[in-house]
This record gives C-alpha cells, sequence and structure tokens, in this order.
C-alpha cells in the first residue's frame, strides 16, 4: 500500500479511502466486518463515514457497524485514521426537528458527541462538513471546533462538496483566527465529472486541502457498464440509466471501454487509476458492498497508465480547462 500525507498535515494515510455507506442498508454487519478487515489487512487504514448514513429510520447505522467492528480490538481503532461527517439532520425519532442538523455550534457539539458514542471512539480523527451552510457564519463554525479540537475529540477538520470560494472563506476565517483550518475537501470528482478542475481542486491545493473523490466510478458508468449490460450481468436504473439513455454520453461510454479494452485494462480499475494521477488527489473513496469489489478496488494500485492511455482519456472525457482561461481569454 502507497502512503501520502493529507494535505498539508503529517497524517499519512492510503491512496485509497474505504467508504462505508453501503454498510447497513445494502452489506449487513458481518460482511461490512470482513470489508473493513480485509482493507485493514491491506494497509488500506483510511475510512470514511457520515453520521446519516443507513439513512431514512437508520441513520447513524453505518457508524454503528464501524463501533461494533473497532470493539473487537486487536488495534483495530489505531490504526484506523477515521473521518466522518456532520450536516444533515438526525432530529429524535427520524424528525427533522430544528438544531439538528447544519453547522451551528449547537448542532456540532451534539452531532460530536453521537457520533463518538455510536462509533465507540473517543476521538474522530478528520471530522468532515457533510455541505456548506449559508446560515452559519465561519466564525461559529471555528470556534466550535477550535472547542472541540482543544478537547481532544476532534483532530482535523475537512469540507465536502464545498465551492472553491467556500474553501477559501473557510480557510481565511480560520487563518485570522489562529485556527489550523480545513485539510481535506471531498468532492464529486471523476472522468465523467471534472468540473472540480476548474475551482475546487485548484482552490484545495492553494489552501492545502487533500482532495478526496467520491463517487469515482460515477454511479458504475465508468466499471464497463456497458459490456455488463450487454453480457446480462449489470441492470441500470436510477441516475445511470437516465444517463445512458443519451446517444452521446453512451458514445463516449463506448470509445471508453474500447479504449480500455485495446489496452487490456478493467474500465474500473482504469477508472481508479487514472484519479491516483491527478494532482491534488489524495485518493478516490470506493464504497464496496462486497469482498470482491474490494478487491478489484486494491488491484487500481498497481495499475499503470501509459501516456497514450492518458491522452485518449483525455480525449474521450476532456476535462474544463484551467480557472478563469475555461470562461474567459
Amino acid at each position: 500500500m502507497e502512503y501520502t500525507q493529507l494535505g498539508r498535515t503529517g497524517l499519512k494515510v492510503s491512496r485509497l479511502v474505504l467508504g462505508t455507506m453501503n454498510f447497513g442498508p445494502q452489506t449487513d454487519e458481518a460482511t461490512s466486518h470482513a470489508i473493513m478487515d480485509t482493507a485493514l489487512d491491506a494497509g488500506l487504514n483510511f475510512f470514511d463515514t457520515a453520521n446519516v448514513y443507513g439513512w431514512a429510520e437508520n441513520k447513524g447505522r453505518t457508524e454503528s457497524i464501524i463501533g461494533s467492528w473497532f470493539a473487537k480490538g486487536d488495534g483495530r481503532r489505531d490504526r484506523t485514521v477515521l473521518a466522518t461527517k456532520v450536516y444533515g439532520n438526525m432530529g429524535p425519532d427520524g424528525e427533522a426537528w430544528p438544531n439538528h442538523d447544519k453547522l451551528s455550534a449547537l448542532n456540532i457539539r451534539r452531532a460530536v458527541e453521537a457520533s463518538l458514542k455510536r462509533l465507540g471512539t473517543d476521538y474522530i480523527d478528520v471530522y468532515q462538513f457533510h455541505h456548506v451552510d449559508r446560515a452559519t457564519p465561519f466564525e461559529e463554525i471555528w470556534q466550535a471546533v477550535d472547542v472541540l479540537i482543544q478537547q481532544g475529540k476532534v483532530l482535523y477538520a475537512g469540507s465536502s462538496n464545498f465551492p472553491g470560494y467556500k474553501i477559501a472563506q473557510a480557510n481565511e476565517t480560520a487563518a485570522r483566527r489562529g485556527s489550523v483550518g480545513l485539510v481535506s475537501e471531498q468532492c464529486l470528482y471523476n472522468l465523467f465529472e471534472r468540473r472540480a478542475e476548474m475551482e475546487v481542486i485548484p482552490a484545495a491545493q492553494e489552501y492545502g486541502l487533500g482532495v478526496i473523490p467520491w463517487s469515482p466510478l460515477h454511479g458504475g458508468l465508468l466499471g464497463g457498464v456497458l459490456k455488463k449490460e450487454t453480457e446480462g450481468k449489470r441492470r441500470t436504473e436510477g441516475r445511470a440509466a437516465a444517463t445512458l439513455a443519451d446517444p452521446v454520453v453512451r458514445a463516449q461510454l463506448q470509445a471508453y471501454e474500447d479504449l480500455l479494452d485495446k489496452h487490456g485494462l478493467a474500465p474500473g480499475e482504469a477508472a481508479l487509476a487514472w484519479l491516483l494521477t491527478r494532482p491534488g488527489v489524495t485518493g478516490p473513496i470506493v464504497g464496496p458492498r462486497t469482498p470482491e469489489q474490494l478487491a478489484g478496488a486494491l488491484r487500481a494500485l498497481e495499475v499503470e497508465l501509459s501516456e497514450e492511455v492518458l491522452a485518449g482519456l483525455d480525449e474521450i472525457f476532456p476535462g474544463p480547462g484551467p480557472s478563469p482561461e475555461a470562461f474567459a481569454w
């Protein structure tokens, strides 16, 4: 396993991040534990979750599954860099109760304590803001986070789904307070969706944030979906099905799969390997539902993409170009 620093910090994390969103809703507790054991045995030490994972009436379920895994001992917690998130409503009995969501000092305090209890730990390595909160000033947010850092309950703060200007605003406010500020940004970024290259990733690099891409296969579209569809191995639905209905997209994906087939590369592994070549990227989040899917993701660490393949991918999925040149002279 290859490791890198998380942004400007001294924290060493694996180049792949284990996403746990499927733990509970789609993957039972025993299988979830097996996936985490396999990941840790492979050296994958960076685990990502959120307080709302579990969804609907089971919000918090995913954190509880991780907590029961930590409770097995054998150094599991000490070897894991744990990231969770705050923002979504965690009101009692699943109700959208006031002050049980977003980033007020009250909710941050309440949410941290609840996450710590579910996770069965006394600290969170990276506490991430799951979305921007337009109603709460960053002065209030950092006041709450600084207290948690002083108490040892949180070590670092990160963001998720922030635009570039909010990354700048957050860290300029933190600098004025003498706070560390954001050290990571978790954003939607993959071959198919490259808009983060215009503002978000440059802002993250400027302020020393590690970039953690989510949905690296864009809902499965970059995992060889056309071949699987032809072979009857996958039935597309939801966002993926709607996207595939576009003939231009189908043509893109066909060119993508043909290019990788020509070079003997598996689409899903190549999509992950491409992200590992991108400037500023710490590591993409992989969200396996089964141990077999995790094994496939780990193979991406061994994939080397030639200049010919990289050029071909850029031709099929061109990025937006740098800012401001992408929208100016």
